[in-house]
């Protein structure tokens, strides 16, 4: 049996983890093992443990940066953490950040966590089932937790 890895922060103010393992429940037949960490800085670690030791194929990252300047400078520093953590396990790890000031206020920020936590979930799911499908939404502005950009005009590709 497949085996998703969830890693997420206390410092997150909303439990994006708990919207991503609705979302695989939903769709598929998996071992979730859930790992949380204090903040976005110690995900790498959680992730490659998720995968090291504890053997799952593929884990969503989740975590919730603040506004402030030094959120942002340790959300980039937590990103390249996980690219390491990617390339030293070959696993995908998919990173799903909601920073504090993407919304206007805390009711559009709680519906974009909880939005873009299970949309990555379900990516998660093809890329550990159906990786074709992928394939198939190349170059089609997908955006989670917003609404999809879409594909530019005169982009004479196959979807």
């Amino acid at each position: 049996m497949k085996r998703i890895g969830i890693a997420d922060t206390t410092f997150a103010r909303y439990d994006m983890a708990r919207a991503a393992i609705r979302e695989i429940k939903k769709h598929a037949s998996v071992e979730i093992v859930r790992y949380t960490v204090p903040g976005v800085k110690d995900l790498p670690v959680a992730a490659k443990r998720l995968i090291e030791e504890h053997k799952c194929d593929i884990v969503i990252a989740l975590g919730m940066p603040g506004a402030a300047p030094i959120d942002k400078v340790c959300a980039h520093e937590a990103s390249t953490g996980l690219i390491m953590a990617q390339l030293m396990t070959n696993r995908h790890i998919i990173e799903v950040f909601v920073h504090e000031d993407e919304a206007a206020d805390e009711r559009a920020l709680a519906r974009l966590a909880e939005k873009r936590a299970a949309e990555h979930a379900l990516n998660a799911i093809r890329l550990l089932f159906r990786p074709e499908e992928l394939t198939r939404m190349a170059g089609t502005g997908q955006r989670q937790g917003f609404e999809d950009a879409g594909p530019l005009e005169g982009d004479g590709g196959t979807h």
